[in-house]
């Protein structure tokens, strides 16, 4: 093992300065350890993965007749059948798409990482919904932005608040998770949808519309995708993936994007690895065009669904008097405010010593965090192992 030489420290760039490690990665790794039930991780299932369906769809595109092409270099854009079956799902779903349209990425976290090296400076500023999802905060701070938190209420963004801190910031972006929103699980109504999006259009405001959870939805009907509505469809960029719905070990998202930022965003993906895994990509495509998507995911929003209501009636019982939290029509979280006073970071180690984890909502905060909040996920674990791990929770917060 190497060990650094006396008084010399690499050449780390500024940019990175300011960009901390996720904490919610180093929660991770402690509940990595044997015995500790954990609620932290906005993991997908395993159990549920298509396991056969994968496999198949991977032999297939590794089969002789398709195995050179699979194993090649292939084009930045990405693989056009992945890409046809993609733009077939999300016009399906409302968001007219073709092919043209998208850009795959390395899971939908690439996707950020690219739209802000193309169209951040240092010091620009994002809007972004206060709390907000914790690598598009990294994100933004890597290209030396500086994110702006949007006040919330239990719906989601505020439309007036976005327009007053535009005419205040003049940010260059604005970034939201509109459907069940990580951390907090809230959904943007139908009615403040187009006011956000007339604002969008009244402030020319170009804005990152993030839909990882909008499949899995438990309760009501879909919501209308911000980047179909007219006056911010032409200034919205799209992002998705299948490492919700699939599996994230795929790494397989994209983004769609208006016409003028197609060139730029496809430079800057050649710059940073050419194009996604072309194996994974074709494989990806197979599976879709073998699998059942609806029936799929009706089994998922079926387990999750369970597991949600199996976690909101426990909730009661389980936080110190006077905690609030929501219940979610989707999505993978349960967002938390225990009483005043008390401090969900704080509160941490005590859970871990009853082996029981959660993510603490500090930390997704881009200002002012409030120390009371803490995400819970409910979409690993079944009922009786919830009804578990929330029992070693209520012990951990007796007397707090």
């Amino acid at each position: 093992m190497s060990t650094p030489l006396p008084g010399r420290s690499a050449p780390v760039a500024a940019r990175l300065r300011g960009v901390a490690s996720s904490p919610v990665r180093e929660i991770l790794a402690l509940t990595e350890r044997s015995g500790v039930l954990s609620f932290a991780g906005g993991l997908p299932a395993p159990e549920l993965f298509d396991r056969e369906g994968l496999a198949d769809a991977f032999a297939a595109a590794l089969h002789d007749a398709h195995a050179g092409r699979s194993l090649q270099y292939s084009t930045t854009e990405g693989d056009p059948a992945l890409r046809a079956r993609v733009a077939e799902r999300l016009t399906a779903r409302g968001l007219p798409t073709g092919p043209e349209d998208l850009l795959i990425t390395s899971g939908s976290q690439q996707a950020l990482t690219l739209i802000a090296a193309v169209m951040l400076e240092p010091g620009d500023r994002v809007l972004v919904e206060d709390p907000s999802y914790l690598a598009a905060l990294q994100a933004f701070q890597l290209a030396g932005a500086v994110p702006v938190p949007v006040p919330c209420d239990g719906e989601g963004l505020l439309p007036d608040e976005v327009e007053r801190l535009v005419a205040e910031h003049r940010p260059k972006l604005l970034y939201t998770v509109p459907t069940f929103h990580n951390p907090t699980a809230r959904t943007l109504g139908e009615e403040r949808r187009r006011e956000l999006a007339a604002v969008i259009e009244r402030c020319d405001l170009w804005t990152i519309e993030d839909d990882p959870y909008g499949e899995l939805r438990y309760k009501g009907e879909p919501s209308t995708p911000i980047a179909a509505i007219p006056g911010a469809a032409e200034r919205t960029l799209a992002l998705s993936t299948l490492s919700k719905v699939a599996a994230p070990g795929l790494r397989i998202g994209w983004v769609r994007t208006p016409a003028d930022l197609r060139g730029p965003l496809t430079i800057a993906k050649q710059a940073a690895d050419l194009h996604s895994s072309t194996i994974d990509q074709a494989a990806t495509a197979r599976w879709l065009a073998g699998v059942d998507l609806d029936a799929h995911l009706a089994r998922l929003r079926h387990v999750y669904g369970e597991r949600r209501d199996a976690m909101v009636a426990a909730l009661p019982d389980v936080l110190p008097a006077g905690s609030r939290f929501n219940r979610p029509d989707g999505g993978m979280f349960v967002w938390v405010r225990l009483p005043d006073g008390l401090d969900a970071t704080a509160l941490l180690p005590r859970a871990l010593e009853h082996e029981v984890a959660y993510v603490p909502g500090a930390p997704f905060y881009a200002a002012t965090p409030d120390p009371r909040t803490l995400r819970l996920s409910f979409t690993t674990h079944a009922p009786a192992e919830i009804a578990d791990g929330l029992g070693r929770l209520r012990a951990a917060f007796a007397g707090a």
